[in-house]
């Protein structure tokens, strides 16, 4: 592949004595994972500084290199521009050297108490109570910070000696940069957590019991909508030239026509369009019967445009990948920079941060078009009819004719008082 990416200049990439009998497969491999012909020439062009780089540090084969050793030829404060973009193609180079098995694969990190406790408290979230692959994570991801502020690794009889005001303090940290709506689940994560320890045995009961939640009113904040006519306004305003530009509408007119979460387009995969029957199926968040809705000739063809003309031609099942290289899934959060992106260029007043408010915007339209409350629930996978509910709010026009006309006093109907 260098004779294709320099012509006239392809052997000086050979002449490198650690990495030029390589950097030919260095070049195919990143052209398969997406990256684009001006971005392999640069990385190739930085492998001779790679080179130097790793004799100076005594590595003249590469069967004794170590990932280490690679990433130690990046500067120590890479601030200049050329040392960023030469610590990320000492990264590709990481990346491909153990793919191939050219270099010994990065030994695990020691294990350290907090990550045992970790692994075993992982495990008791999903075989003993059950939680989804999804939640766990998330209640792993409090409780390492949890354990990090107690300093566990270096003091681990700190959890035995816990008391409220350590649980304070954590939470007084975490409270600066969270809402109290999100606080709830982080006091939520703690609480099983210490529950978890007394059944172990490890702390003493009544601690849980011990800690304050914050208030949060129930419906208390209106979902966050937009007039369907800035919904329509910024579909239109997607440049549908580029590939990035035909997977962005489809996702988002996607979201608009279904009222579909971000993870659960994310997770959309090929077999789940069904062409003939003109069906798309929706894979539920947390497992049940999967939605079957219609594939209507909007979605259809949006998707047919970036299945044809953006979708890049890798093996992966889900329908939306990067378009930026390296290739690979779309993930839930690259929907959410999507969508900022995409409303920071039309020009909208739209002030709402992720894509969450397309599928209020859905649901509002459905309510003032007539359709009942459980349908739009059945629709957008609602498990209680409360979550419908809110959505009540949002129907100004009726909830005016909900209201009652004020009684006005008439001097001829007035009612004359007596006195006994």
């Amino acid at each position: 592949m260098l004779t294709e990416l320099f012509p006239r200049a392809h052997d000086r990439f050979l002449l490198p004595p650690v990495l030029g009998p390589v950097v030919d497969g260095f070049a195919e491999w990143l052209a398969a994972q997406g990256y684009t012909r001006s971005s392999i020439r640069r990385h190739v062009r930085r492998t001779r500084r790679l080179d130097r780089a790793l004799r100076g540090r005594g590595c003249h084969q590469l069967p004794g290199i170590s990932p280490a050793d690679l990433s130690a030829c990046v500067p120590a404060r890479a601030r200049r521009r050329e040392d960023a973009e030469f610590a990320a193609t000492v990264r590709c180079w990481n990346r491909y050297l153990q793919q191939r098995g050219l270099i010994a694969v990065a030994p695990l990190e020691p294990s350290s108490p907090s990550r045992t406790v970790l692994a075993t408290y992982a495990d008791h979230l999903r075989e003993v109570r059950g939680l989804a692959a999804r939640t766990v994570p998330e209640h792993v991801r409090d409780i390492a910070e949890f354990l990090r502020q107690l300093d566990y690794d270096e003091s681990p009889a700190r959890l035995r000696a816990l008391s409220v005001g350590d649980i304070e303090d954590f939470l007084q940290v975490v409270g600066q940069r969270q809402g109290r709506a999100a606080l709830q689940h982080v006091v939520a994560h703690v609480r099983a957590f210490l529950r978890f320890l007394v059944a172990a045995g490890e702390l003493r009961p009544g601690l849980e019991t011990q800690i304050d939640t914050p208030r949060v009113y129930g419906l208390e904040q209106l979902p966050r909508a937009l007039p369907w006519e800035t919904v329509q306004q910024f579909l239109r305003s997607i440049d549908r030239t580029t590939p990035m530009g035909r997977r962005d509408y489809a996702i988002f007119l996607l979201i608009a026509t279904y009222g579909l979460r971000a993870n659960e387009v994310a997770a959309l995969t090929l077999d789940a369009i069904e062409w003939r029957a003109r069906q798309i199926r929706i894979s539920p968040r947390k497992g049940g019967t999967p939605l079957l809705l219609p594939l209507t000739d909007d979605v259809g063809a949006a998707l047919a445009a970036y299945l044809q003309h953006g979708r890049p031609t890798l093996a992966y099942r889900e329908v939306f990948l990067r378009c930026r290289a390296p290739a690979g899934v779309l993930m839930r959060t690259a929907i959410t920079d999507a969508f900022q992106g995409c409303a920071r260029r039309s020009g909208l007043p739209i002030a709402v941060q992720g894509p969450h408010c397309l599928r209020h915007s859905f649901a509002v339209r459905l309510l003032r078009r007539g359709v009942s409350l459980k349908t739009i629930g059945d629709v957008l996978g609602h498990r209680s009819a409360n979550s419908t509910c809110a959505y009540l709010r949002l129907s100004i026009d009726d909830l005016r004719d909900v209201a009652l006309p004020l009684p006005r006093e008439d001097s001829t109907t007035r009612v004359r008082e007596t006195t006994p």
